[in-house]
């Protein structure tokens, strides 16, 4: 009898693949499903893991990687602790989004869909917070910032960075 790999993919062990994988019957259809569970547990789908959920699944790992790439809502990177989601709408686009972005990344040195390489914080740059009137608006995991200049922004950005660095003293 063949022993289930217990050998982990990111901090998901293949035992968890498997359940997913199972509570599908193994249908290949299912593959967005049984990705969407995998995210569910780690917040992305990790590159390694994709290879031996195209084996269990009978199918190639060009169709897994095809879906996890076209669809949005799936991430081959993990997200930072703190999630910055710089809204483009158009009140906010007019309003100086642009400027509050360039703020961000400059203080942070990544563009929008990236992750700052401590893993601390992830820019996503959405197309509607629902803030309109008080724009330009970014919300930091769920804290929402409004009437933002790039001055606030900065400021806001250290102080979460000053906070990271007070917690690991």
């Amino acid at each position: 009898m063949a022993k289930s790999k217990t050998l982990e993919v990111g901090a998901l062990p293949y035992d968890e693949f498997d359940k997913s994988i199972n509570k599908y019957n193994g249908d290949p259809t299912a593959i967005i499903a049984i990705l969407q569970d995998i995210q569910d547990h780690l917040q992305y789908v990790p590159k390694d893991s994709i290879s031996y959920l195209a084996e269990k699944l009978n199918v190639s790992p060009a169709k897994i990687y095809g879906i996890v790439t076209f669809y949005a809502q799936f991430r081959l990177e993990p997200l930072g602790k703190y999630i910055i989601m710089l809204c483009e709408g158009t009140a906010c686009h007019v309003n100086g989004a642009k400027l509050i972005g360039n703020a961000i990344s400059d203080e942070l040195g990544v563009k929008g869909g990236e992750t700052t390489e401590d893993g601390l914080f992830s820019l996503e740059k959405v197309a509607c917070i629902g803030c309109c009137s008080l724009s330009p608006v970014m919300v930091i995991n769920e804290e929402t910032y409004a009437k933002l200049t790039p001055d606030s922004t900065r400021k806001i950005v250290k102080e979460y960075q000053k906070r990271e660095a007070a917690a690991q003293n």
